[in-house]
């Protein structure tokens, strides 16, 4: 069952409360509802946060990475030939665009920008921003990443994440995570799941809105679930074989490949350790799983994220409930105090640098724990080294609560 989660008394008045339950984040009324009612929580922040402000200047900036790596950046564009695209079959194959984050020399390379600026109109028109909220497509697509274009890789096999990103969303509000992963030693391949969000820029130079945005409370989630899982599927082989669709493939340990995402892409990640077996360690950050696994589907390793107000233990998202009962392999389900639906992305950090309420639990803290917790799980599932950090409570890291 879809519900309302209230983020705080002063977070409410901008952001209204919100619901996880298809795996997106969307803004929704205060009358308990079985599906969500509007699109997302960036929707009513700026008009009530700057009704009476005088215009801002909004200049974006995400936490530098704290492993000993830069981060290297790729943009690449792929084509799906053998088969159509799910939503909108009269565009032709499926195509993805994909931004690859390796570990590279620092020093090197140009600043990457966080998105198009196709993009990022895209985003400001999907999520309603008005121009008094100072949030302009330049200054969105030029938030600091981080991350370097061109940068010279380390020398080196790497195991390969894939990161899937939350209904709506847009592959780039996961680019704090990935720059991490890449400056402790894994391979990212951000996926962009085209028609499914504010607007990926495709080969063409295009950049479609989203297809299937205008009435969530019909989607089917389980399809959408199961499409991202060919989506991944298909980067894996695109990487995995030779070159030709990544210069720097060489760089992928093909035999260590790990998924996590965020919301739908947290649920999308069950959806391909079901279909995938080269998957072999998968995160869910958040998100309701489409549909909840059964018993023997997965028993490799998975770590369940979330706020705690979302998926406590014995709490009525019973597809959390469900899919611990049927993970047959390593597994860990963890809370964070203060948490909200987009503590796990960029998106809370934005919204706290634009100048909008955020939830009790800073951003920053926020995207420490996200980083430290999905690091750790991929370092033990697919490096073999061991984290304490697993083990139980932390006293650097009270909000995290062990459900089991």
């Amino acid at each position: 069952m879809k519900r309302n989660r209230r983020i705080s008394a002063v977070a409410v008045l901008a952001l209204a409360a919100l619901v996880t339950g298809t795996g997106a984040g969307f803004a929704a009324t205060t009358t308990p509802s079985a599906t969500p009612v509007a699109t997302h929580a960036f929707d009513t922040a700026p008009a009530t946060a700057t009704a009476t402000a005088p215009p801002r200047s909004f200049q974006g900036t995400l936490p530098a990475p704290t492993g000993p790596y830069a981060a290297g950046e790729d943009v690449i564009h792929l084509t799906d030939a053998s088969r159509p695209d799910p939503w909108v079959p009269s565009s032709g194959p499926r195509q993805l665009t994909v931004t690859m984050v390796y570990p590279a020399v620092p020093g090197t390379g140009t600043p990457a920008p966080y998105m198009t600026l196709a993009e990022a109109a895209g985003s400001i028109q999907h999520r309603k921003l008005p121009a008094s909220s100072g949030v302009t497509p330049q200054n969105l697509s030029s938030v600091t990443t981080h991350a370097f274009d061109g940068a010279r890789p380390q020398r080196g096999k790497y195991p390969l994440v894939v990161l899937s990103p939350a209904y709506e969303d847009p592959r780039m509000v996961l680019t704090s995570l990935a720059t991490d992963l890449a400056s402790h030693g894994y391979v990212v391949a951000l996926v962009g799941h085209t028609f499914e969000d504010s607007g990926e820029t495709l080969a063409n130079g295009q950049t479609p809105p989203c297809a299937i945005c205008d009435d969530p409370a019909r989607l089917d989630f389980d399809s959408v679930a199961a499409s991202r899982a060919l989506d991944v599927s298909f980067v894996i082989d695109q990487l995995t074989h030779g070159n030709t669709a990544w210069r720097l493939a060489h760089l992928i340990d093909k035999h260590e490949i790990g998924m996590a995402g965020h919301s739908l892409g947290g649920a999308a990640a069950a959806a391909t350790m079901i279909a995938d077996p080269r998957v072999l360690a998968g995160v869910n950050m958040d998100g309701a799983f489409h549909p909840a696994p059964m018993p023997g589907q997965i028993n490799r390793p998975f770590l369940m994220l979330g706020a705690a107000a979302n998926h406590p233990a014995g709490g009525d998202d019973t597809t959390w409930g469900q899919t611990w009962a049927a993970l047959g392999g390593y597994k860990k389900w963890l809370t964070v105090a203060g948490a909200d639906h987009f503590s796990f992305s960029d998106l809370d950090l934005l919204l706290e640098e634009a100048g909008f309420p955020t939830p009790p639990l800073s951003p920053e803290r926020g995207v420490v724990i996200t980083r430290e917790y999905v690091t750790a799980f991929f370092d033990q599932t697919l490096k073999g080294i061991h984290s304490p950090l697993l083990d139980g409570p932390s006293p650097n890291n009270p909000e995290v609560l062990f459900q089991y």
